[in-house]
């Protein structure tokens, strides 16, 4: 049966908007299309799935999405599925729906498959009525743009009435290590499938970053006997009984071998994998967990695991190392104190970082909110850094935190402007060695593209 003359149009006039986009150089065509699309069918989502066999994974969560969501096409692709990404992490509902229109024919269809789609926590409840997602991921929930987002309880209750309207049949992959993310299998009558880690030590300690330590049931604060990441650990409450569900997908050891490699043992309902990413840190061993136990949501042996993951480079902004006119830039998105404390501590599982630029601006996009930045453990630069340059339109107060823990002054530049701070780190930089850059999403944003204009990288969504 033919799409109807409405879908077609719209999904023809979103391919073009798309080409256009690309061609004159103003962006990937990652969102517009959509919105161009459901101006000609606004429920275009909706129909083009209805009228396929094809399944949706969503992931969100406020870290990792862009990540496990990278993982889990690549595991599909490499056991031959058809795969939809929505890779450069366009996850509004505009970008989704974009996902869709590049992935339908022109006559307006889906091919059968998976359309992995990262969704953004504050869109899902948008998102969801239309996409009917047969498997929804919540990496984890740790405190992101207060002034959108409200609290990580807030964002929990979203996230519980946007699983509310699943299908009936879809499953939830939870994160078991995440307090409020494992209570959600108790506010939903749907399958739920877990991970998280299951054997390793403690990698990470309690801190003042950490969000959810309070148990999601009686508000008593929760024991943990083991910590891996910020609040992710093993935990139980001592007054209700509450405890953390035994993960189905566990990863049973990890090596993190420097900001660009991370060896993993993962236990899956049916196998036990080996997997060698080119990517650091212990929240890369998360994503890799969350990816299996989405692949085995859908119910998809994945035998060439190992293989199809081994070549998943870090995502725009993911400590991504580009070559700057000869010297090593390591580039790091950070927007919260847990993905900045994360950062820190993989850059410095190779020795560093000597040379450092940090940029946070308080846009709109990036959240008006900088509070958090005294949570973030800076004080262990103090002994490792030579030099760090602050950027962006908060540097006063990135310089006002490092002064507090202990970063001489005269190892301190302020230079504002993004591209200018950066053009100043790399004239401090000495032959041979890295600058890392840690920045939130405006700063990260202006950096790259300065960096593309000079031939040092490609356009973001290309990653």
């Amino acid at each position: 049966m033919s799409a109807a003359p409405r879908v077609v149009a719209a999904v023809a006039a979103g391919k073009a908007t798309a080409a256009a986009s690309r061609l004159t150089g103003r962006g990937g065509g990652t969102s517009l299309p959509g919105l161009v699309a459901e101006r000609i069918s606004p429920h275009l989502l909706g129909d083009l799935l209805a009228a396929s066999a094809t399944r949706v994974a969503a992931v969100t969560g406020s870290n990792g999405k862009t990540t496990t969501a990278r993982l889990l096409a690549a595991l599909l692709t490499g056991e031959g599925l058809s795969v939809g990404h929505n890779r450069a992490g366009a996850n509004l509902a505009r970008g989704i729906t974009a996902l869709a229109v590049s992935t339908a024919s022109w006559t307006g269809r889906l091919p059968d498959g998976v359309l992995v789609a990262e969704v953004d926590e504050g869109a899902l409840l948008e998102v969801t009525p239309q996409a009917r997602p047969a498997v929804l991921v919540v990496t984890n929930l740790f405190r992101d743009q207060l002034d959108r987002f409200g609290e990580i309880y807030a964002v929990a209750d979203a996230l519980a009435a946007a699983a509310a309207r699943l299908p009936a049949d879809a499953t939830l992959v939870l994160n078991a290590d995440d307090p409020l993310v494992a209570a959600l299998a108790d506010r939903v009558s749907l399958p739920v499938l877990t991970f998280g880690f299951d054997g390793p030590d403690s990698l990470d300690a309690l801190s003042s970053a950490a969000d959810s330590i309070r148990c999601p049931r009686c508000r008593v604060d929760l024991t943990y006997t083991r910590v891996w990441l910020s609040h992710l650990g093993d935990y139980h409450c001592p007054s209700c009984g509450f405890t953390r569900p035994q993960p189905d997908v566990a990863v049973t050891a990890v090596r993190v071998l420097g900001s660009d490699r991370t060896q993993l043992v993962v236990r899956t309902p049916d196998a036990t994998v080996d997997l060698d990413l080119p990517q650091g840190g212990v929240h890369v061993a998360y994503n890799a967990a969350a990816a299996l136990a989405a692949a085995a949501a859908l119910g998809v042996a994945v035998p060439h695991a190992a293989d199809s993951l081994a070549g998943v480079r870090p995502a725009f902004g993911r400590l991504e190392t580009l070559d700057a006119g000869g010297r090593a830039v390591a580039l790091a998105f950070a927007k919260n104190p847990t993905s900045f404390n994360t950062t820190l501590h993989t850059v410095m599982a190779d020795g560093g970082p000597r040379h450092l630029m940090m940029a946070v601006s308080n846009t709109g996009v990036d959240g008006e909110d900088f509070g958090w930045l005294w949570d973030v453990d800076v004080e262990p630069l103090a002994d490792r850094v030579e030099h760090v340059t602050l950027a962006g339109l908060r540097a006063d107060e990135l310089a006002t935190r490092l002064k507090y823990a202990g970063v001489p002054e005269s190892a301190t530049t302020v230079v504002t402007d993004p591209v200018a701070a950066l053009d100043a780190a790399l004239a401090l930089l000495p032959h041979g060695e890295r600058l890392v850059v840690v920045a939130g999403y405006t700063p990260t944003i202006q950096v790259r593209e300065a960096m593309r204009r000079r031939g040092w990288t490609n356009r973001y969504w290309q990653s």
